[in-house]
């Protein structure tokens, strides 16, 4: 029996995969390195300081520390969200209906406290969980499964009546390794990637959780 309900935030509850995509880019561009939007959806899902030693280790830079080039990259991706960041259809109404189901919710992302406040807070979206974590208060960030077993701790409820709402493979991945029920609504550029097939339930929007979605990971 599901008894809680833990959304991702990056490209579920907001459209930021565009924006992490311009904030690295442009980041990395400023130390020579001209990463792509492919080479981006390779870390899609990780902690921002993980994505930053991902690279460091491809293509070792001399100059800025990777801690400051993590703040650069945060702090290009807040600007971004504030000014052109949108929210994912069916956010509300898959709040709602989780609500009727009178079961807990939570928000678990790899980005900071600094990032998740800025979207909740763009979105009148803080009061709408009961608890809210962020990957930097683990050792790993996802696809480790600490920031969902830690989100679940904090909600009381056990990890194995837990759904996860996911829109990374990484994400999907730290989710069943949570032993979690999951729902992965893939970025619409990786959707064909066929590793999503370990999710429960896989699935083209939030909008389209009902009923009979629900049936299925309850089952």
């Amino acid at each position: 029996m599901v008894k809680a309900v833990i959304y991702d935030m990056d490209g579920l509850i907001i459209d930021s995969e565009p924006l992490w995509q311009e904030a690295e880019i442009s980041v990395f561009k400023s130390l020579k390195i001209n990463l792509s939007k492919e080479d981006c959806m390779k870390v899609m899902g990780m902690r921002t300081d993980e994505v930053v030693d991902y690279w460091f280790r491809r293509f070792p830079w001399e100059g800025p520390s990777r801690t400051e080039i993590t703040s650069d990259i945060i702090r290009e991706l807040i600007g971004l969200i504030k000014e052109k960041g949108e929210l994912m259809e069916g956010v509300k109404e898959s709040l709602d209906f989780v609500r009727s189901k009178g079961v807990k919710t939570a928000l678990a992302s790899s980005s900071s406290y600094e990032i998740i406040n800025t979207v909740l807070e763009k979105f009148g979206l803080m009061k709408e969980f009961e608890k809210i974590y962020s990957a930097q208060e683990e050792e790993y960030g996802k696809p480790h499964p600490a920031v969902y077993i830690s989100a679940a701790k904090r909600l009381n409820v056990a990890p194995v009546e837990c759904l996860a709402i996911e829109d990374s493979f990484n994400g999907v991945l730290a989710a069943k390794a949570a032993k979690m029920k999951c729902i992965a609504i893939p970025y619409e550029g990786v959707r064909h990637d066929r590793r999503f097939a370990i999710a429960d339930v896989s699935l083209d929007s939030l909008m389209q959780i009902d009923l009979d979605v629900w049936r299925r990971v309850e089952d």
